[in-house]
């Protein structure tokens, strides 16, 4: 039986709120997704046409990390104020700016405006990220991990949304490259702003003064919480490492356009299509498990992208990352949903996403640098402390659990 049919016959009548809106936030991350992939894709390219320095080539996904950083907090307080609909709206209309601005800096051939443009972008990822946790909202328990791997499977179109659209327009206002697709960019945002309408999250009850659950820092303090923070650093901020220069390098070792950007679309496809069972996995094998899968994944890239240059090897070295970041990341979220109580999930998943998104900001500044300096194998070398890191600490806090009386 397909993960959707499951999705439909899933037994808890409670989750029957809960499976409408994972089908709607699993359209609108499709949507999303695309947007975000043609700012990845295009970003280092334009970025080395526009900037004063090709060591500053990179900057402008940096930007776009820092948008999605200092996004994080605003979606929470616009989702416990007016509600997530309203926040992931706003977020969509972000997305609109984004395009509109990029087609302008184009145009114009202003690198400033262009990382106006990634910052817009930026905002909405901020907004489209926390679409995994709504759709937690409305979950059972033993629901919730299918509810944000199937969210996260909606990624899988965007695989094709962003790639296919950067191919078929990149050329289509002459000689401005790039310039059509920011225009697409747009039109796509605005077709999630109308599906994200569909959306029915009820916002938390209001509570009185001191009763809005524990301090967020005895919250961070708990260690599962900085175990799955430590492995969403990972996951993600590795991720974004080599994404944000792999296009470039492939450029720079005279691959075409055409193949970075298809190399792009399978690492999307790789990113989620895991999701439709990444959440049974996790009933199955346990969390702890399924996130040190994704850390050997991800380690697994590195070792293949530092053994050649060839199209195969990036392309096999990007869908190993999407496959490890996949397993990592939704293990990972779904460990920071255990350890707050409603009342505290918008601060506390904010706070989450703040410090995952702020790791990936240093993360994407770091691999402009490290490839202008070092080249692409610099890149993936540094991808292993960070891995034996996050598995050590995964490791040590498994046999903690594990020694605790049941």
């Amino acid at each position: 039986m397909s993960a959707i049919t499951n999705l439909y016959t899933d037994s808890a009548a409670g989750d029957r709120l809960a499976r409408r809106n994972v089908l709607v936030l699993a359209v609108t991350q499709a949507l999303s997704g695309g947007n975000a992939a043609v700012v990845v894709a295009t970003g280092g390219i334009v970025g080395a046409a526009l900037a004063p320095d090709r060591a500053l080539a990179t900057v402008p996904i940096t930007v776009y990390v820092l948008g999605m950083w200092i996004g994080t907090v605003p979606v929470g307080i616009l989702a416990r104020r007016y509600g997530r609909r309203f926040a992931f709206q706003a977020g969509a209309l972000c997305g609109v700016l984004t395009g509109l601005i990029g087609c302008l800096a184009v145009l114009q051939g202003s690198f400033l405006l262009f990382n106006l443009g990634t910052f817009f972008g930026g905002l909405y990822a901020a907004a489209h990220q926390a679409y995994r946790f709504a759709a937690a909202d409305t979950a059972t328990e033993a629901f919730r991990p299918k509810a944000i791997s199937w969210v996260l499977a909606g990624g899988l179109f965007a695989a094709f949304v962003g790639p296919q659209l950067i191919i078929f327009t990149k050329d289509l206002w002459p000689p401005y490259l790039f310039a059509a697709s920011y225009l697409a960019q747009a039109a796509v945002a605005l077709v999630a702003m109308a599906v994200l309408s569909l959306v029915e999250i009820p916002r938390p009850a209001p509570v009185a003064a001191g009763e809005g659950g524990r301090p967020l820092a005895e919250i961070a303090r708990q260690p599962r919480f900085m175990v799955a923070v430590v492995c969403g650093v990972a996951s993600y901020g590795l991720m974004n490492l080599l994404t944000t220069s792999a296009p470039l390098a492939m450029v720079d070792c005279s691959h075409s356009i055409t193949d970075a950007t298809l190399g792009l679309q399978w690492h999307v496809v790789a990113m989620y299509a895991p999701s439709f069972i990444t959440g049974s996995l996790i009933a199955r094998f346990g969390v702890e498990r399924v996130v040190g899968a994704g850390l050997a994944l991800l380690a697994v890239s590195g070792v293949v992208g530092l053994s050649g240059i060839t199209v195969a090897h990036f392309w096999a070295t990007l869908i190993l990352l999407g496959l490890g970041w996949n397993l990592g990341f939704v293990g990972a979220t779904a460990m920071v949903t255990q350890c707050h109580r409603p009342e505290e999930r918008n601060k506390v998943q904010s706070f989450n996403d703040f410090l995952v998104f702020g790791s990936m900001a240093v993360a994407s500044f770091s691999s402009g640098k490290l490839l202008a300096n070092f080249g692409w194998a610099a890149v993936n070398s540094v991808m292993f402390p960070v891995i034996l890191t996050a598995a050590g600490l995964l490791i040590w806090h498994t046999l903690a659990r594990s020694r605790q009386p049941a």
